[in-house]
């Protein structure tokens, strides 16, 4: 198994607020990887758990929402494994956004 995808985004919104706009613009995570759609989101406290789905293969991710970052994990199956480098770059670039 691959090691996971993970990401640090900081923020200065605080936990509450961070949570109000990543419940806003979670979809735009599907955008991320072409052809993937999300399949389900729930949270646990400060906790986001979802699983994304594209070409046939499930990740399941998760953020924690702390005071001043999100810290999120990706777990990608090994056929996208071999996209890691360029998952991450794009998430480090796009994730921002749903904080805005």
């Amino acid at each position: 198994m691959a090691e996971p995808v993970t990401v640090n985004i900081p923020h200065k919104l605080g936990v509450a607020e961070a949570k109000s706009r990543i419940g806003s613009g979670i979809h735009r995570l599907s955008d991320i990887i072409p052809g993937a759609s999300m399949t389900d989101h729930h949270w646990e406290g400060d906790h986001l758990h979802f699983t994304l789905e594209a070409i046939g293969q499930r990740i399941v991710s998760d953020m924690h929402v702390r005071e001043e970052e999100v810290y999120a994990v990706f777990d990608l199956p090994p056929m996208l494994a071999m996209f890691a480098n360029k998952i991450k770059a794009k998430l480090q670039k796009e994730a921002p956004k749903m904080l805005e």
